[in-house]
Protein backbone atom coordinates (compact mmCIF):
# COMPACT_ATOMS: atom_id res chain seq x y z
CA UNK A 1 0.00 0.00 0.00
CA UNK A 2 1.30 3.29 -0.65
CA UNK A 3 1.57 6.48 1.36
CA UNK A 4 -1.21 7.28 3.41
CA UNK A 5 -2.25 10.81 3.96
CA UNK A 6 -3.82 12.83 6.84
CA UNK A 7 -6.92 11.48 7.68
CA UNK A 8 -10.21 13.52 8.62
CA UNK A 9 -9.78 15.57 11.43
CA UNK A 10 -10.91 13.72 14.50
CA UNK A 11 -14.42 14.68 15.90
CA UNK A 12 -14.44 16.90 19.27
CA UNK A 13 -16.10 15.27 22.03
CA UNK A 14 -17.91 17.66 24.11
CA UNK A 15 -18.95 14.90 26.88
CA UNK A 16 -17.49 16.57 29.93
CA UNK A 17 -15.49 13.91 31.80
CA UNK A 18 -13.16 14.64 34.04
CA UNK A 19 -10.36 11.85 33.72
CA UNK A 20 -8.59 11.32 37.34
CA UNK A 21 -4.68 12.30 36.24
CA UNK A 22 -2.27 9.90 37.18
CA UNK A 23 -0.01 11.65 40.13
CA UNK A 24 3.51 12.45 39.38
CA UNK A 25 4.63 9.70 41.56
CA UNK A 26 2.79 7.16 39.09
CA UNK A 27 4.39 8.28 35.99
CA UNK A 28 7.60 6.97 34.67
CA UNK A 29 11.12 7.91 36.12
CA UNK A 30 11.55 11.47 35.28
CA UNK A 31 15.18 10.54 34.55
CA UNK A 32 13.71 8.51 31.84
CA UNK A 33 15.01 9.52 28.25
CA UNK A 34 12.29 11.45 26.34
CA UNK A 35 12.55 8.78 23.62
CA UNK A 36 12.79 6.11 26.03
CA UNK A 37 9.27 7.52 27.31
CA UNK A 38 7.42 8.27 24.39
CA UNK A 39 7.56 4.79 23.62
CA UNK A 40 6.79 3.38 26.78
CA UNK A 41 3.28 4.97 26.60
CA UNK A 42 2.98 5.01 22.88
CA UNK A 43 3.72 1.16 23.04
CA UNK A 44 1.37 0.46 25.94
CA UNK A 45 -1.68 1.26 24.36
CA UNK A 46 -0.95 -0.38 20.71
CA UNK A 47 -0.20 -3.20 22.89
CA UNK A 48 -3.16 -2.85 25.18
CA UNK A 49 -5.56 -2.59 22.08
CA UNK A 50 -3.83 -5.35 20.01
CA UNK A 51 -2.29 -3.21 17.55
CA UNK A 52 0.17 -3.49 14.92
CA UNK A 53 2.47 -0.74 14.27
CA UNK A 54 4.24 -0.31 10.89
CA UNK A 55 8.16 -1.23 10.49
CA UNK A 56 10.96 1.61 10.74
CA UNK A 57 11.22 3.69 7.93
CA UNK A 58 14.22 2.80 5.96
CA UNK A 59 16.57 4.81 6.09
CA UNK A 60 16.82 6.87 3.02
CA UNK A 61 13.14 7.70 4.17
CA UNK A 62 14.45 8.71 7.92
CA UNK A 63 17.19 10.99 5.96
CA UNK A 64 14.81 12.57 4.24
CA UNK A 65 12.19 13.05 6.76
CA UNK A 66 14.58 14.18 9.72
CA UNK A 67 16.47 16.33 7.35
CA UNK A 68 12.97 18.23 5.82
CA UNK A 69 11.64 18.38 10.18
CA UNK A 70 14.84 19.57 11.26
CA UNK A 71 17.06 21.45 8.56
CA UNK A 72 13.64 23.02 6.47
CA UNK A 73 14.89 20.99 3.21
CA UNK A 74 15.73 17.50 1.39
CA UNK A 75 19.14 16.25 1.81
CA UNK A 76 21.92 16.89 -0.41
CA UNK A 77 23.18 14.45 -2.75
CA UNK A 78 26.51 13.96 -0.51
CA UNK A 79 24.78 13.62 2.38
CA UNK A 80 22.35 11.31 1.16
CA UNK A 81 25.05 9.17 -0.04
CA UNK A 82 27.31 9.39 3.16
CA UNK A 83 24.44 8.73 5.01
CA UNK A 84 23.13 5.26 3.76
CA UNK A 85 26.68 4.06 3.33
CA UNK A 86 27.65 4.39 7.09
CA UNK A 87 27.28 1.00 8.66
CA UNK A 88 27.68 2.15 12.40
CA UNK A 89 24.77 1.24 14.78
CA UNK A 90 24.57 4.91 15.72
CA UNK A 91 24.17 6.93 13.27
CA UNK A 92 21.09 8.09 13.52
CA UNK A 93 21.62 9.34 17.10
CA UNK A 94 24.75 11.24 15.46
CA UNK A 95 22.44 12.63 12.50
CA UNK A 96 20.08 14.42 14.72
CA UNK A 97 22.72 16.08 16.39
CA UNK A 98 24.84 17.09 13.79
CA UNK A 99 21.26 18.54 12.09
CA UNK A 100 20.44 20.54 15.36
CA UNK A 101 23.80 21.95 16.19
CA UNK A 102 24.17 23.04 11.87
CA UNK A 103 23.47 26.51 10.86
CA UNK A 104 19.97 24.87 8.83
CA UNK A 105 18.28 23.86 12.51
CA UNK A 106 18.17 27.89 13.34
CA UNK A 107 16.59 28.77 10.15
CA UNK A 108 14.00 26.47 9.95
CA UNK A 109 12.93 26.44 13.56
CA UNK A 110 12.87 30.52 12.99
CA UNK A 111 10.54 29.55 9.72
CA UNK A 112 8.04 27.59 12.36
CA UNK A 113 7.79 29.51 15.20
CA UNK A 114 7.27 32.73 12.24
CA UNK A 115 4.52 30.23 10.71
CA UNK A 116 3.18 29.41 14.45
CA UNK A 117 2.70 32.85 15.77
CA UNK A 118 1.95 35.36 12.76
CA UNK A 119 1.18 32.87 10.26
CA UNK A 120 -1.86 35.10 8.47
CA UNK A 121 -0.06 38.28 9.39
CA UNK A 122 2.31 40.22 7.28
CA UNK A 123 5.72 39.46 7.15
CA UNK A 124 7.92 41.20 9.12
CA UNK A 125 12.01 41.46 8.59
CA UNK A 126 12.58 42.70 11.65
CA UNK A 127 10.36 40.20 13.45
CA UNK A 128 11.81 37.26 11.86
CA UNK A 129 15.52 38.41 12.48
CA UNK A 130 15.06 38.58 16.07
CA UNK A 131 13.10 34.79 16.00
CA UNK A 132 16.39 33.60 13.94
CA UNK A 133 18.59 35.27 16.85
CA UNK A 134 15.90 33.59 19.61
CA UNK A 135 16.56 29.72 18.12
CA UNK A 136 20.40 30.47 17.20
CA UNK A 137 20.62 31.07 21.19
CA UNK A 138 18.45 28.32 22.06
CA UNK A 139 16.35 30.65 24.04
CA UNK A 140 13.66 29.01 26.03
CA UNK A 141 9.82 29.19 25.26
CA UNK A 142 9.62 30.80 28.29
CA UNK A 143 11.89 33.46 27.59
CA UNK A 144 10.11 34.28 24.76
CA UNK A 145 6.67 34.29 25.95
CA UNK A 146 8.06 36.87 28.53
CA UNK A 147 9.75 38.79 25.79
CA UNK A 148 6.71 38.70 23.07
CA UNK A 149 4.09 39.75 25.95
CA UNK A 150 6.68 42.12 28.00
CA UNK A 151 9.34 43.96 26.14
CA UNK A 152 9.45 47.47 26.53
CA UNK A 153 12.94 48.62 24.89
CA UNK A 154 11.46 50.47 22.48
CA UNK A 155 12.18 54.21 21.02
CA UNK A 156 10.81 56.46 18.36
CA UNK A 157 13.34 54.80 16.16
CA UNK A 158 13.75 51.51 16.84
CA UNK A 159 10.62 49.17 17.72
CA UNK A 160 11.09 45.96 19.86
CA UNK A 161 10.06 43.13 17.53
CA UNK A 162 9.35 40.97 19.91
CA UNK A 163 6.38 42.87 20.39
CA UNK A 164 5.18 42.03 16.88
CA UNK A 165 3.22 39.49 17.93
CA UNK A 166 0.71 41.73 19.79
CA UNK A 167 1.66 44.92 17.80
CA UNK A 168 0.04 43.15 14.73
CA UNK A 169 -3.50 42.51 16.61
CA UNK A 170 -3.15 45.63 18.54
CA UNK A 171 -6.33 46.83 16.55
CA UNK A 172 -8.06 44.45 18.00
CA UNK A 173 -8.12 43.44 21.67
CA UNK A 174 -10.23 40.15 21.68
CA UNK A 175 -7.94 38.79 19.30
CA UNK A 176 -5.06 39.54 21.22
CA UNK A 177 -6.31 37.94 24.17
CA UNK A 178 -7.56 34.57 22.27
CA UNK A 179 -4.54 34.02 19.90
CA UNK A 180 -2.65 34.62 22.90
CA UNK A 181 -4.82 32.00 24.34
CA UNK A 182 -4.74 29.79 21.76
CA UNK A 183 -1.29 29.77 20.65
CA UNK A 184 0.41 29.51 23.84
CA UNK A 185 -2.42 27.96 26.41
CA UNK A 186 -4.48 25.63 23.71
CA UNK A 187 -6.96 27.09 24.08
CA UNK A 188 -9.48 29.03 22.32
CA UNK A 189 -11.47 31.34 24.49
CA UNK A 190 -13.91 33.21 22.12
CA UNK A 191 -16.75 30.80 21.93
CA UNK A 192 -16.98 31.62 25.77
CA UNK A 193 -17.82 35.62 24.49
CA UNK A 194 -21.62 35.97 24.72
CA UNK A 195 -22.17 33.21 27.00
CA UNK A 196 -20.73 30.44 28.97
CA UNK A 197 -19.41 27.93 26.39
CA UNK A 198 -22.43 26.17 25.54
CA UNK A 199 -20.87 22.62 25.23
CA UNK A 200 -17.56 22.98 27.05
CA UNK A 201 -18.18 23.03 31.02
CA UNK A 202 -14.82 24.54 31.28
CA UNK A 203 -15.04 27.91 30.07
CA UNK A 204 -17.15 30.66 31.48
CA UNK A 205 -17.59 34.36 30.18
CA UNK A 206 -15.07 34.98 32.84
CA UNK A 207 -12.42 33.20 31.59
CA UNK A 208 -13.02 34.91 28.21
CA UNK A 209 -13.42 38.60 29.53
CA UNK A 210 -10.83 38.11 32.81
CA UNK A 211 -8.22 37.28 29.76
CA UNK A 212 -9.13 40.05 28.02
CA UNK A 213 -8.41 41.84 30.87
CA UNK A 214 -4.81 41.65 30.79
CA UNK A 215 -4.89 43.05 26.94
CA UNK A 216 -7.49 45.65 27.29
CA UNK A 217 -5.00 48.68 28.47
CA UNK A 218 -2.76 47.95 25.60
CA UNK A 219 -2.84 49.61 22.42
CA UNK A 220 -0.24 51.52 19.41
CA UNK A 221 0.72 55.05 19.49
CA UNK A 222 1.20 57.20 16.71
CA UNK A 223 4.89 55.93 16.60
CA UNK A 224 3.57 52.26 16.46
CA UNK A 225 5.68 51.58 19.75
CA UNK A 226 3.68 49.03 22.06
CA UNK A 227 2.44 51.11 24.80
CA UNK A 228 -0.15 50.11 28.31
CA UNK A 229 -2.81 52.59 30.10
CA UNK A 230 -2.58 53.19 33.76
CA UNK A 231 -5.79 52.25 34.24
CA UNK A 232 -9.04 50.90 32.35
CA UNK A 233 -11.91 48.19 33.43
CA UNK A 234 -13.27 45.67 31.22
CA UNK A 235 -17.40 45.03 31.63
CA UNK A 236 -19.82 43.13 30.30
CA UNK A 237 -23.59 41.66 30.32
CA UNK A 238 -24.07 37.79 30.88
CA UNK A 239 -27.19 36.10 29.41
CA UNK A 240 -28.99 37.62 32.12
CA UNK A 241 -28.42 40.69 31.36
CA UNK A 242 -26.55 41.46 34.59
CA UNK A 243 -22.74 43.81 34.07
CA UNK A 244 -20.34 42.47 35.30
CA UNK A 245 -16.48 43.85 36.15
CA UNK A 246 -14.05 41.69 34.74
CA UNK A 247 -11.30 40.44 36.72
CA UNK A 248 -7.96 39.58 35.75
CA UNK A 249 -8.28 35.86 35.37
CA UNK A 250 -6.52 32.94 33.86
CA UNK A 251 -7.43 30.10 32.61
CA UNK A 252 -6.90 28.37 35.74
CA UNK A 253 -9.93 30.48 37.80
CA UNK A 254 -6.61 32.06 39.50
CA UNK A 255 -7.26 35.64 39.55
CA UNK A 256 -5.45 38.92 40.75
CA UNK A 257 -6.40 42.13 42.38
CA UNK A 258 -5.15 45.21 40.83
CA UNK A 259 -3.01 47.55 43.78
CA UNK A 260 -5.22 50.38 44.44
CA UNK A 261 -4.07 53.60 42.87
CA UNK A 262 -4.67 56.93 44.58
CA UNK A 263 -6.44 59.59 41.59
CA UNK A 264 -7.90 62.58 41.26
CA UNK A 265 -10.71 63.44 38.54
CA UNK A 266 -8.37 65.83 37.58
CA UNK A 267 -5.70 63.06 37.13
CA UNK A 268 -7.48 60.83 35.57
CA UNK A 269 -8.43 63.29 32.70
CA UNK A 270 -4.46 64.60 32.24
CA UNK A 271 -4.08 60.27 31.69
CA UNK A 272 -6.99 60.02 29.40
CA UNK A 273 -5.65 63.39 27.37
CA UNK A 274 -2.02 61.97 27.34
CA UNK A 275 -3.06 58.63 25.91
CA UNK A 276 -5.43 60.17 23.03
CA UNK A 277 -2.08 62.60 22.68
CA UNK A 278 -0.11 59.40 21.62
CA UNK A 279 -2.30 57.97 19.61
CA UNK A 280 -2.22 61.21 17.51
CA UNK A 281 0.51 63.15 17.97
CA UNK A 282 3.68 61.55 16.07
CA UNK A 283 6.02 64.03 17.82
CA UNK A 284 4.48 62.72 21.58
CA UNK A 285 7.33 61.64 24.22
CA UNK A 286 7.15 57.50 24.24
CA UNK A 287 5.07 57.03 27.71
CA UNK A 288 6.17 55.79 30.68
CA UNK A 289 5.71 51.74 31.60
CA UNK A 290 3.14 51.94 34.19
CA UNK A 291 3.83 50.91 37.07
CA UNK A 292 0.92 48.00 37.34
CA UNK A 293 1.27 45.74 33.64
CA UNK A 294 -1.44 43.19 33.21
CA UNK A 295 0.33 41.96 30.46
CA UNK A 296 3.48 41.48 32.58
CA UNK A 297 1.05 39.61 35.54
CA UNK A 298 -0.66 37.63 33.29
CA UNK A 299 3.21 36.26 32.44
CA UNK A 300 3.89 35.47 35.86
CA UNK A 301 0.66 34.21 36.55
CA UNK A 302 0.89 31.88 33.33
CA UNK A 303 4.32 30.59 34.59
CA UNK A 304 3.75 29.51 38.29
CA UNK A 305 3.99 25.86 38.90
CA UNK A 306 0.15 25.76 39.74
CA UNK A 307 -1.21 27.11 36.50
CA UNK A 308 1.77 26.36 34.27
CA UNK A 309 0.01 23.19 32.81
CA UNK A 310 -1.79 24.90 30.17
CA UNK A 311 1.36 26.91 29.01
CA UNK A 312 3.25 23.35 29.05
CA UNK A 313 0.91 21.36 27.65
CA UNK A 314 0.05 23.50 24.82
CA UNK A 315 3.60 23.92 23.21
CA UNK A 316 4.53 20.36 23.94
CA UNK A 317 0.83 19.55 22.09
CA UNK A 318 1.72 21.52 19.08
CA UNK A 319 5.56 20.04 18.80
CA UNK A 320 4.39 16.95 18.89
CA UNK A 321 2.01 17.66 16.43
CA UNK A 322 4.56 19.26 14.28
CA UNK A 323 6.39 16.22 14.14
CA UNK A 324 3.86 13.75 14.46
CA UNK A 325 1.37 15.09 12.08
CA UNK A 326 -1.53 14.38 14.55
CA UNK A 327 -1.66 16.60 18.27
CA UNK A 328 -1.92 14.08 21.62
CA UNK A 329 -4.86 16.31 21.64
CA UNK A 330 -6.53 17.57 18.28
CA UNK A 331 -6.92 20.45 17.42
CA UNK A 332 -4.42 22.16 19.48
CA UNK A 333 -6.09 24.61 20.52
CA UNK A 334 -9.02 22.67 22.19
CA UNK A 335 -7.45 21.46 25.01
CA UNK A 336 -10.02 20.43 27.66
CA UNK A 337 -11.94 18.09 30.08
CA UNK A 338 -14.37 17.10 27.04
CA UNK A 339 -11.37 16.73 24.77
CA UNK A 340 -8.82 14.36 26.42
CA UNK A 341 -5.35 13.55 25.09
CA UNK A 342 -5.23 10.10 23.04
CA UNK A 343 -1.91 9.04 25.65
CA UNK A 344 -2.76 11.57 28.71
CA UNK A 345 0.01 9.68 30.91
CA UNK A 346 2.56 10.67 27.80
CA UNK A 347 1.19 14.22 27.45
CA UNK A 348 1.77 14.88 31.45
CA UNK A 349 5.05 13.20 31.79
CA UNK A 350 6.56 15.03 28.48
CA UNK A 351 5.01 18.50 30.17
CA UNK A 352 6.91 17.90 33.48
CA UNK A 353 10.02 17.17 31.27
CA UNK A 354 9.77 20.19 29.77
CA UNK A 355 8.96 22.61 32.57
CA UNK A 356 11.64 20.66 34.54
CA UNK A 357 14.15 21.63 31.70
CA UNK A 358 13.49 25.09 31.54
CA UNK A 359 11.08 24.84 28.67
CA UNK A 360 14.52 24.10 26.27
CA UNK A 361 12.66 23.36 23.09
CA UNK A 362 15.42 22.16 21.05
CA UNK A 363 15.50 19.19 23.70
CA UNK A 364 11.93 18.18 23.82
CA UNK A 365 12.44 17.85 19.79
CA UNK A 366 15.49 15.97 19.94
CA UNK A 367 13.67 13.56 22.28
CA UNK A 368 10.43 13.16 20.00
CA UNK A 369 12.84 12.71 16.52
CA UNK A 370 14.80 10.14 18.25
CA UNK A 371 11.84 8.31 19.12
CA UNK A 372 10.37 4.87 17.67
CA UNK A 373 7.23 6.33 17.23
CA UNK A 374 8.58 9.25 14.80
CA UNK A 375 10.78 6.65 12.62
CA UNK A 376 8.38 4.36 11.35
CA UNK A 377 7.42 4.14 8.07
CA UNK A 378 4.08 5.73 6.26
CA UNK A 379 3.56 2.45 4.17
CA UNK A 380 1.29 0.04 5.31
CA UNK A 381 2.49 -3.24 5.03
CA UNK A 382 -0.01 -5.08 7.52
CA UNK A 383 -2.70 -6.77 7.44
CA UNK A 384 -6.10 -4.79 7.20
CA UNK A 385 -6.59 -1.46 7.81
CA UNK A 386 -3.38 0.98 9.39
CA UNK A 387 -4.23 1.97 12.79
CA UNK A 388 -5.91 5.41 13.32
CA UNK A 389 -3.22 8.05 13.24
CA UNK A 390 -4.07 8.63 17.51
CA UNK A 391 -2.30 5.66 17.73
CA UNK A 392 0.82 6.34 16.28
CA UNK A 393 1.49 2.96 14.77
CA UNK A 394 2.07 4.41 11.33
CA UNK A 395 3.76 7.87 10.07
CA UNK A 396 1.31 10.44 9.24
CA UNK A 397 2.00 12.07 5.95
CA UNK A 398 2.84 15.91 5.69
CA UNK A 399 2.53 18.27 3.61
CA UNK A 400 5.86 20.54 3.12
CA UNK A 401 5.07 24.22 4.92
CA UNK A 402 5.63 26.49 1.51
CA UNK A 403 9.36 26.99 2.81
CA UNK A 404 10.20 23.07 3.02
CA UNK A 405 8.94 22.73 -0.59
CA UNK A 406 10.67 26.19 -2.01
CA UNK A 407 13.76 25.28 -0.37
CA UNK A 408 13.88 21.55 -1.17
CA UNK A 409 13.39 22.67 -4.48
CA UNK A 410 16.02 24.66 -4.67
CA UNK A 411 18.22 21.93 -2.98
CA UNK A 412 16.94 19.28 -5.77
CA UNK A 413 17.35 21.07 -8.97
CA UNK A 414 21.03 22.75 -8.17
CA UNK A 415 24.11 20.53 -9.16
CA UNK A 416 24.59 18.57 -6.70
CA UNK A 417 28.76 18.92 -7.11
CA UNK A 418 27.84 22.99 -5.69
CA UNK A 419 26.98 22.28 -2.13
CA UNK A 420 29.79 21.75 0.29
CA UNK A 421 30.64 18.09 1.39
CA UNK A 422 30.83 19.81 5.23
CA UNK A 423 27.14 21.46 6.08
CA UNK A 424 29.21 22.47 9.41
CA UNK A 425 31.24 25.33 7.29
CA UNK A 426 31.00 28.79 7.37
CA UNK A 427 30.57 28.36 3.10
CA UNK A 428 27.27 26.36 3.89
CA UNK A 429 25.78 28.37 6.45
CA UNK A 430 26.18 32.03 4.07
CA UNK A 431 24.43 29.34 1.27
CA UNK A 432 21.91 28.66 3.95
CA UNK A 433 21.35 32.34 4.41
CA UNK A 434 20.92 33.22 0.59
CA UNK A 435 18.79 30.15 0.07
CA UNK A 436 16.05 31.61 2.46
CA UNK A 437 16.37 34.65 0.81
CA UNK A 438 15.92 33.14 -3.05
CA UNK A 439 12.79 30.57 -1.55
CA UNK A 440 10.75 33.54 -0.16
CA UNK A 441 9.06 34.42 -3.52
CA UNK A 442 8.24 31.30 -4.34
CA UNK A 443 7.34 30.13 -1.40
CA UNK A 444 4.96 33.37 -1.17
CA UNK A 445 2.86 31.37 -4.11
CA UNK A 446 3.00 28.14 -2.20
CA UNK A 447 -0.47 27.50 0.08
CA UNK A 448 -0.07 27.37 4.15
CA UNK A 449 -1.37 23.70 4.22
CA UNK A 450 -4.17 23.27 6.95
CA UNK A 451 -6.30 20.24 8.10
CA UNK A 452 -7.55 17.63 5.05
CA UNK A 453 -5.01 19.27 2.85
CA UNK A 454 -4.93 18.86 -1.18
CA UNK A 455 -2.88 20.72 -3.57
CA UNK A 456 -4.44 23.57 -4.77
CA UNK A 457 -5.69 24.04 -8.86
CA UNK A 458 -2.92 27.22 -8.76
CA UNK A 459 -0.29 25.65 -7.31
CA UNK A 460 -0.69 22.56 -9.81
CA UNK A 461 -0.77 25.23 -12.67
CA UNK A 462 2.18 26.77 -11.18
CA UNK A 463 4.33 23.39 -11.11
CA UNK A 464 2.91 22.97 -14.62
CA UNK A 465 3.09 26.26 -16.45
CA UNK A 466 4.86 28.46 -14.09
CA UNK A 467 7.85 30.61 -15.64
CA UNK A 468 9.75 30.35 -13.04
CA UNK A 469 9.96 26.73 -12.75
CA UNK A 470 11.56 26.68 -15.83
CA UNK A 471 13.99 28.91 -15.75
CA UNK A 472 14.81 28.19 -11.90
CA UNK A 473 14.75 24.45 -11.33
CA UNK A 474 14.71 23.11 -14.93
CA UNK A 475 17.58 25.48 -16.42
CA UNK A 476 20.27 24.03 -18.60
CA UNK A 477 23.23 26.00 -17.04
CA UNK A 478 26.37 24.39 -15.51
CA UNK A 479 24.61 24.87 -11.95
CA UNK A 480 21.60 23.54 -12.31
CA UNK A 481 20.69 19.82 -12.02
CA UNK A 482 19.27 19.13 -15.36
CA UNK A 483 23.01 20.88 -17.12
CA UNK A 484 25.12 18.41 -14.31
CA UNK A 485 22.75 15.47 -15.71
CA UNK A 486 23.44 16.32 -19.26
CA UNK A 487 27.03 15.40 -18.62
CA UNK A 488 26.62 11.80 -17.77
CA UNK A 489 26.89 9.67 -20.58
CA UNK A 490 25.09 5.96 -19.30
CA UNK A 491 21.84 6.38 -18.97
CA UNK A 492 20.87 4.46 -15.58
CA UNK A 493 23.67 6.31 -13.84
CA UNK A 494 21.93 9.26 -14.87
CA UNK A 495 18.65 8.63 -13.93
CA UNK A 496 19.83 6.87 -10.96
CA UNK A 497 21.26 10.47 -9.64
CA UNK A 498 18.42 12.21 -10.51
CA UNK A 499 16.47 10.01 -8.22
CA UNK A 500 18.63 10.38 -5.49
CA UNK A 501 19.14 14.17 -5.85
CA UNK A 502 15.68 14.63 -5.89
CA UNK A 503 13.80 12.02 -4.10
CA UNK A 504 15.87 10.30 -1.78
CA UNK A 505 16.00 6.98 -3.06
CA UNK A 506 17.09 5.03 -5.91
CA UNK A 507 14.46 4.09 -8.44
CA UNK A 508 12.51 1.27 -8.35
CA UNK A 509 13.60 -1.35 -11.21
CA UNK A 510 10.26 -0.63 -13.12
CA UNK A 511 10.88 3.82 -12.76
CA UNK A 512 14.59 2.84 -13.90
CA UNK A 513 12.98 0.88 -16.95
CA UNK A 514 10.26 3.34 -17.62
CA UNK A 515 12.64 6.36 -17.50
CA UNK A 516 15.42 4.39 -19.53
CA UNK A 517 12.71 3.64 -22.64
CA UNK A 518 11.55 7.61 -22.37
CA UNK A 519 15.23 8.85 -22.49
CA UNK A 520 15.82 6.21 -24.96
CA UNK A 521 12.91 7.91 -27.64
CA UNK A 522 14.47 10.83 -27.08
CA UNK A 523 17.64 10.84 -28.15
CA UNK A 524 17.43 13.61 -30.47
CA UNK A 525 16.31 16.03 -28.19
CA UNK A 526 18.03 14.44 -25.23
CA UNK A 527 17.93 17.56 -23.37
CA UNK A 528 14.10 18.18 -23.31
CA UNK A 529 13.75 14.15 -21.97
CA UNK A 530 16.28 15.05 -19.23
CA UNK A 531 14.09 18.12 -18.32
CA UNK A 532 10.63 16.22 -18.40
CA UNK A 533 12.32 13.64 -16.05
CA UNK A 534 13.35 16.14 -13.59
CA UNK A 535 10.28 17.74 -13.55
CA UNK A 536 8.07 14.91 -13.09
CA UNK A 537 10.41 14.25 -10.09
CA UNK A 538 9.99 18.03 -8.28
CA UNK A 539 6.28 18.37 -9.22
CA UNK A 540 5.64 14.36 -7.98
CA UNK A 541 3.80 13.91 -4.62
CA UNK A 542 6.81 12.02 -3.74
CA UNK A 543 8.79 15.55 -3.35
CA UNK A 544 5.80 17.48 -2.24
CA UNK A 545 4.44 15.39 0.80
CA UNK A 546 7.40 15.01 3.80
CA UNK A 547 6.34 10.94 4.32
Amino acid sequence: MGHRFPSVILALTFAVVLLPRPADAELLSPEAPIADAIDHYVDARLNADGITRAEPATESVFLRRISLDLAGRIPTLYEAQSYVADEQSDKRVRLVDSLLAGPDFAYHQRNELDALLLARLKNDDAWRAYLLTATRENRSWGQLFREMMTSRDESAEKKNPALEFLRSRSQNVEEMANDTSALFFGVTINCAKCHDHPLVDDWKQDHFYGMTSFFSRTYVTKKQTLAERRSGKVTFKTTSGEEKKARFMFLSGASLEEPLRETTPEQLKAEEAEYKRQREDANAPLPDAPEFSPRAKLVEMALQSENSGFFSRSIVNRVWKRFLGLGLVDPPDQMHSGNEASHPELMQWLARDFVSHNYDLKRLIRGIVLSNAYSRTSSWQGEGEPPTDDYFGVAVTRPCSPRQYSLSLRIASTNPEAWPTSLMSEDWASMRESLETKSTEFAGQIELAGENFMVSVDEALLLSNGEQVQTQFLNEADDGLVGHLQTIEAVGELIDKAFWAVLTRAPSEEEQQVFQQYLKDRQDRRTEGIKQLVWVLISSPEMRFNH
